[in-house]
């Protein structure tokens, strides 16, 4: 009975492992480790940050009730049996004449309180002063540790005389949270750094203003109103490609923001659905792009065996259909690249037909000829055909018709000039997005206080229905100077029809 006892109390406090026929016994974690690993999985933290975070938080308890502003506490926890070290860390530095302390006056709550005493220059040429914190002089070193030299860090562990009290234990928690949260976001920012310049998978959370938020996994990111394709509607729920244009660190976390008007979003679609483009066997030297309305994409290869505009095409338009469909509809021409200019021209205004290109180097403008039939075709819809063309060969382009004038440019869509009102409406758009970050800090509070002022509502509007319901049926009953007037009336009526 005694060894059947003792071999249920070993099991509880050990685990066995076989391990070259012997057994190993292995401490179980105690309740403190279990609940630090438990963080770590849940924040997606790393253990060691964890740790810091607990031993940050002790030395500021232990500064609240048993220490002082001029100690630079150092704290070891161990959480297997949750025993606690704690040193006075500082390093020893050379002798300096520190300025004589002046006597603080009595204070008179009558007067003014006096000035600082501003540093003027030459003290701050001197170099950097004595920080009693962190620093300890060689004479006071030495009488600690005879052998002290400059430059010696040196450790003094201080003992605890009793438990920490209440405001010490709100100290550590409030450290604790703070933190936590800055590792938490410190992770997130890192996480999403790496995908900066890539296409991820969202989904559209809610709008705010004209910002639309985007939930991507462990983050939050912000589209906005330029970088919406026009026409598109973003529904919460709605799973998006997005293209991360930029990861910040800012005041409340991670700030990313996601474009789905950027050129590159369709390069990232032709790297993940062509395999020729992912591998380097096609390239994509240009692309030129109206969102939600067309982009033309130049691409070129030089293995003569391999057709780059079908291998992007697919077998029935099946990757191409892909893409399109990725981009909410948008029209994709897929171009050839030529280092010849005008060839390049010529292609980049398909699906018209163009008879010849002249080509002035000087002011780098492209004049092309096309037949009658054909013009509609190379300008395209309010001239976007030809616009889009410039932009992909970096040309200017002047449509003329075959033994005619020219009748379409492309003047302005190289070079495009600022808005006048550009500069309001991203002051207005840097608004909407802080009030975006904003609502989701007050988020929690205000669904926490929800359900009381719903209950007061209620309340509110029974009473209102209540004293509503009386009022008609008061209006409803008839008094005796209303039947009289009834009465006389239905005598008159007769009368006049008499007469």
């Amino acid at each position: 009975m005694m060894v059947s006892a003792r071999a249920e109390i070993f099991s509880k406090l050990f685990i066995t492992s076989r391990d070259s026929n012997n057994l190993i016994p292995q401490p179980m974690s105690s309740p403190i480790e279990q609940a630090i690993r438990q963080i770590v999985e849940e924040k997606g933290l790393s253990y060691e940050s964890v740790m810091e975070t607990i031993e940050a938080a002790l030395a500021a308890a232990f500064r609240k009730d048993f220490g002082n502003r001029l100690q630079n506490i150092e704290a070891k926890f161990n959480p297997a049996d949750a025993s606690l070290q704690l040193w006075d860390v500082k390093t020893v530095v050379e002798d300096q004449e520190l300025p004589e302390k002046v006597e603080e006056e009595e204070f008179d709550e009558f007067k003014r309180p006096p000035k600082p005493v501003e540093e003027s220059e030459e003290d701050l040429d001197e170099g950097p002063r004595f920080n009693p914190k962190m620093e300890l002089m060689l004479t006071d070193a030495k009488a600690l540790k005879a052998d002290a030299e400059i430059g010696d860090v040196l450790r003094t562990e201080l003992d605890i005389p009793s438990e920490f009290g209440r405001m010490a234990a709100m100290t550590a928690k409030q450290v604790i949270t703070q933190k936590l949260r800055e590792a938490e976001r410190e992770v997130t920012y890192n996480e999403y750094k790496e995908h900066e310049g890539d296409v991820l998978m969202g989904t559209v959370q809610r709008r705010q203003g004209r910002v639309i938020l985007v939930e991507l996994g462990r983050g939050t990111a912000i589209m906005r109103p330029d970088d919406q394709v026009p026409g598109e509607r973003y529904y919460p729920g709605d799973r998006i490609r997005v293209y991360i244009m930029s990861v910040d660190l800012g005041m409340r976390g991670p700030e990313i923001l996601v474009s789905r008007t950027a050129p590159e979003l369709v390069l990232e679609l032709f790297k993940t659905e062509i395999p020729e483009i992912a591998d380097g066997t096609v390239r994509i030297e240009a692309i030129a792009r109206e969102p939600g309305s067309r982009s033309k994409v130049a691409v070129a290869c030089d293995d003569n065996g391999i057709d780059p505009i079908g291998a992007c095409i697919g077998q029935r338009g099946a990757r191409i259909q892909t893409i399109i469909g990725e981009l909410g509809g948008e029209k994709v021409d897929i171009i050839e690249f030529d280092a010849d200019a005008g060839l390049f021209v010529m292609n980049a205004l398909a699906p018209a037909k163009v008879e010849s290109v002249e080509l002035d180097e000087e002011s780098k403008v492209a004049t092309v000829t096309v037949e009658s039939d054909q013009l509609s075709l190379a300008i395209g819809k309010g001239g976007q055909n030809v616009r889009l063309a410039a932009r992909l060969t970096d040309w200017r382009i002047n449509v003329a018709e075959k033994g005619g004038a020219i009748k379409g440019s492309s003047e302005g869509a190289v070079e495009v000039g600022s808005k006048p009102t550009e500069a309001v409406v991203e002051a207005e758009v840097e608004e909407e997005v802080e009030e975006a970050q904003a609502a989701d800090v007050a988020e929690d509070v205000v669904e926490a206080a929800e359900g009381d002022v719903d209950d007061g509502l209620e309340d509110e509007e029974t009473a209102d229905e209540e004293s509503a319901m009386d009022a008609v049926e008061d209006d409803a009953l008839p008094t005796s100077a209303m039947d009289e007037a009834d009465a006389e009336a239905a005598a008159i009526e007769p009368e006049e029809e008499t007469e």
